[in-house]
């Protein structure tokens, strides 16, 4: 009888260890998992996140920009002028590969792009950061006449690149940067074809749905500004998320009316102020 209560504890102790183990193999499985949602959508407000569409989801994307508020109350602060618009798709391939095509108003640009996430955060802390590579390369399809008189296709192309770190550091604050370059390879003597940038964005929830959002980029001249080119205007945007499951609405304001990064990154002259700033929406909604 004692031989038989002897190994019955013997296995108990040991059946116990054995669920111990296995139940903190999971949790270090559970907590080696990336964090959960460090944004809401691919899109902050003018560039991306790290973030992309999970394996085998379609994302679609509206982004919407209203004309300058600069004329008050007789333009709607800017609703009644013209505006500019782009609708995109995006794929995840894989949870870490996206890949999407779209279009723009302005200039009729459409642009392919790609984003790969190189590492993400994790739950434990073991990976502090997460990090995204996004690229994108866009055409200018307007008549040939807008390149000059030496016009060969590839004057129509330009190209971004960017890579985006982040990282969440509570439920409610998620921050994150990102260097690029930008490139044309045509452009009229009032611009220069090369910009470095850097860009540091965030988004904090004050409600399970509902979120603030904020944006700044700002342009670095590789070369000399010459007298005749522009002063690029580095870039500002502060908005609202209202999100779900499948869908994000962000509103904001904002002093970029083009959408493609290289546009804005290179070319902007708007300055954040009454006479600069617009309103501006992105919608995304996932499949």
């Amino acid at each position: 009888m004692k031989k038989y209560i002897i190994k019955s504890i013997v296995v108990f102790f040991i059946l116990t260890l054995s669920v111990n183990t296995f139940a903190q193999e999971e949790t270090e499985k559970k907590e080696e998992k990336p964090v959960r949602n460090p944004f809401e959508s691919s899109t902050l407000i003018e560039t991306q996140t790290v973030i992309g569409p999970t394996e085998k989801e379609l994302e679609l994307i509206i982004h919407h920009r209203f004309g300058s508020m600069n004329n008050g109350f007789s333009d709607l602060f800017g609703i009644y002028s013209a505006s500019n618009i782009r609708m995109g798709l995006q794929y995840g391939i894989t949870d870490k590969i996206t890949i999407g095509i779209g279009t723009e108003k302005n200039n009729k640009l459409t642009d392919l792009n790609a984003k790969y996430a190189v590492f993400q955060q994790t739950r434990s802390g073991s990976m502090p950061v997460s990090v995204s590579v996004h690229a994108n390369i866009s055409v200018d399809s307007r008549d040939e006449v807008q390149f000059g008189t030496d016009y060969e296709f590839i004057d129509r192309l330009s190209y971004f690149g960017q890579i985006i770190v982040a990282r969440k550091f509570t439920d409610d604050l998620s921050i994150q940067i990102a260097p690029s370059y930008s490139h044309f390879n045509a452009v009229d003597t009032s611009y220069q074809h090369d910009k470095i940038g850097a860009m540091i964005g965030g988004r904090y929830k004050f409600t399970k749905k509902i979120a603030v959002l904020f944006e700044y980029h700002q342009p670095f001249n590789i070369n000399p500004v010459h007298d005749y080119q522009n002063d690029i205007q580095p870039g500002a945007a502060i908005g609202l998320e209202i999100g779900t499951s499948t869908h994000a609405f962000q509103v904001f304001v904002s002093n970029y009316q083009d959408i493609m990064a290289q546009k804005n990154y290179v070319m902007n002259t708007r300055k954040f102020d009454s006479k600069g700033i617009l309103i501006g929406f992105n919608i995304t909604v996932s499949f």
